[in-house]
């Protein structure tokens, strides 16, 4: 027995609990925001990033949408803001970041990617 009149087997399990206890509470937080991390912070940041490249690769001619819904035709670009024709003859001024997508590019990025291709050559063919 101890002095305090507990049993020395007693006494010695509670300081060897008590010293463990910290570091699985420790290990158990850094586990949970490891976990938040991969499953809320990562995801966004992925999302962000398609956007603003989207954003950025936006040009003259393409059919997008804005975060609003609205659908209309890049007329012109600027730094911040985006000429859209929203109806025949009406434009409107819209920030950059109120694209939502781009529904459909111009015409003229199909036929520019389709230069880069090889045309057909029929005497290649033949052999």
């Amino acid at each position: 027995m101890t002095s305090t009149g507990r049993p020395t087997i007693v006494f010695l399990a509670e300081q060897a609990s008590g010293g463990g206890s910290g570091l699985f509470t420790i290990l158990l937080f850094g586990g949970f925001f490891v976990l938040i991390y991969f499953l809320m912070i990562r995801p966004q940041q992925k999302r962000r990033r398609e956007v603003e490249n989207m954003q950025s690769a936006m040009g003259v001619g393409d059919e997008i949408v804005t975060v609003g819904g609205l659908y209309g035709v890049v007329r012109g670009i600027e730094d911040d803001t985006v000429l859209l024709e929203i109806a025949p003859g009406v434009t409107a001024k819209y920030a950059r970041a109120a694209i939502g997508k781009v529904s459909k590019k111009a015409a003229g990025d199909d036929e520019a990617a389709g230069e880069d291709e090889a045309p057909a050559d029929p005497a290649r063919d033949a052999d």
